[in-house]
């Protein structure tokens, strides 16, 4: 199984965002590069599209799920600020294929940390990075994936 682990494309400033931040959009660039993502997944046979219901997440994965033919999932243990213990009995129920799973800095931190803790090689010196729109392949079963690494963020 193998798990893309998103971290939602550029949004703009949160401080000069005025309304409710769960309705936040992405930005010029960001729509830029959730458009690259088609080309950065290409070769990955993703079967699944799982996001965070904050506006940003699921602007992040659309033109991925319209290139792709698939629904975007609104997954509430996605969202900012769920716990760990949430997102790993995330990882549980899901049962194969290729998962694109968008999400926000602060729960990307607390998985690669994770990862970290117990011991999976992260690939050096990229191993603390979660930039927006950036991804995190992880590979193996969910609730310990055996390698992970780190892909930048498109444009």
């Amino acid at each position: 199984m193998t798990l893309l682990l998103l971290r939602h494309v550029h949004a703009g400033d949160r401080d000069g965002w005025t309304g409710d931040d769960r309705r936040r959009p992405i930005s010029d660039r960001g729509h830029r590069q959730a458009d690259a993502l088609v080309a950065t997944y290409g070769g990955q046979d993703v079967t699944r599209i799982l996001t965070s219901p904050y506006v940003r997440c699921v602007q992040s994965v659309e033109p991925l799920a319209d290139a792709r033919g698939l629904d975007v999932e609104v997954e509430d243990a996605l969202a900012e600020g769920t716990p760990l213990d949430a997102v790993r009995r995330l990882f549980a129920r899901l049962d194969g294929g290729t998962v694109v799973l968008c999400s926000h800095g602060d729960v990307i931190a607390s998985v690669v940390q994770d990862l970290l803790v117990r011991g999976v090689d992260l690939g050096g010196p990229d191993a603390l990075r979660w930039q927006k729109g950036a991804t995190w392949v992880l590979e193996g079963d969910p609730r310990s994936p055996r390698t992970a690494r780190y892909l930048p963020p498109p444009a």
